[in-house]
């Protein structure tokens, strides 16, 4: 189990500790519902170094990101970010990612921790013109700041101006007395704030500097759990419940980062069925009779056939109902379609919504 550089200080603050992604991660500190509001009321801090990071520079740098993502990098400036997924050769995606321009030939892609080793070499297997090809994920550390409050609890950290960054903008710049530092207008929670990526080195400083700064603020450490209920009611997909080698982007509701302006791995299956039409739709749900949807539980019609699964579900802390996604035959994703989830052998009806689930 590998440990990030923080992990001692978030076992000193009495973080339940839990394998994920083979990290050792904190999963909650004083509890999820408390956690969660903390993050859309004031600001919270996320430890989420275990994500990856690779370095893709030099002249085939952008041919390469082209031919291996979904989304148009071509279109980022320096100083821009872009949401994006890696379609896997069979129509299926082996990851989703941010893409971050730093340099002229220089870009940074963000992937998921569980994803690490295969989508590196996934890349590799693409890298023919021979672009240079770093993984970080060793050695850099990020936060994510999330919250409302964030922008002003930080700004005395920083001579960079925070209000002026837009979403999926970025700053490399000084932060809490490191000079270099990306901070990224991005996150995984819909309340705004930032993503500090830094060295491991670096991190403890930053940290501590942070809690010091954002202290009259009312800021906490925030754990992986309530991470999971933000993402959820914003209707944003987690690999490996919502999306994975076997959905298409086209399925899962990213047909806007799926631009056939350029050629990439499976743009001709992908472009084929789009014209042909998706047989299955991921949706979001809220529940209309009692009941708390989960991972895999079956999504039946009213005659009890089944009709799709969910992916992802939870009782939402903002929303004050239990809300789910999953995949439903099309003729069944459109809003206010009634649909019933299979708790306990039981049909329980819910209806489709459109999401996000939580508006601020």
């Amino acid at each position: 189990m590998k440990n990030t550089a923080l992990t001692q200080v978030h076992e000193a603050l009495g973080a339940k500790m839990v394998p994920f992604a083979g990290y050792n991660m904190p999963v909650q500190y004083e509890g999820v519902i408390s956690e969660h509001e903390t993050v859309r009321n004031a600001v919270g801090v996320f430890d989420v170094s275990h994500m990856g990071e690779f370095l893709l520079s030099g002249p085939e740098a952008l041919d390469l990101i082209q031919r291996v993502t979904t989304n148009d990098a071509s279109t980022l400036t320096i100083g821009r970010a872009q949401y994006s997924c890696l379609p896997n050769g069979n129509g299926g995606i082996v990851d989703d990612l941010i893409v971050y321009r730093i340099k002229e030939e220089e870009y940074l892609l963000v992937v998921n921790a569980s994803n690490i080793e295969k989508d590196w070499n996934w890349i590799s297997s693409h890298n023919t013109k021979n672009a240079s090809m770093r993984n970080l994920s060793d050695d850099y550390s990020l936060l994510a700041i999330q919250g409302p409050k964030a922008v002003e609890a930080m700004q005395s950290l920083t001579s960079v101006d925070l209000s002026a960054i837009k979403y999926y903008h970025f700053e490399v710049g000084p932060f809490a007395g490191i000079e270099h530092v990306i901070i990224s207008a991005t996150g995984y929670t819909g309340s705004g704030g930032f993503e500090i990526y830094c060295k491991n080195s670096e991190v403890k400083q930053v940290w501590d500097k942070v809690f010091e700064a954002g202290a009259a603020f009312g800021i906490k450490p925030i754990g992986l759990a309530a991470r999971d209920t933000l993402r959820l009611e914003m209707g944003f997909c987690l690999y490996g419940n919502d999306i994975d080698d076997t959905t298409s982007p086209l399925q899962a509701g990213l047909g806007w980062i799926t631009k056939f302006t350029k050629d990439f791995v499976d743009a001709d299956k992908l472009k084929a069925e789009k014209e042909a039409g998706v047989s299955q739709k991921l949706v979001g749900f809220e529940m209309i009779d009692r009941g708390i949807p989960r991972h895999d539980y079956r999504i039946v019609d009213a005659n009890g056939n089944v009709i799709g699964k969910v992916t992802s579900g939870t009782q939402g802390p903002s929303v004050k109902k239990a809300i789910g996604m999953g995949y439903v035959k099309t003729e069944f994703a459109t809003p206010d379609s009634e649909i019933f989830i299979e708790i306990r052998d039981k049909g329980v009806l819910a209806k489709v919504v459109k999401m996000p689930f939580y508006q601020k």
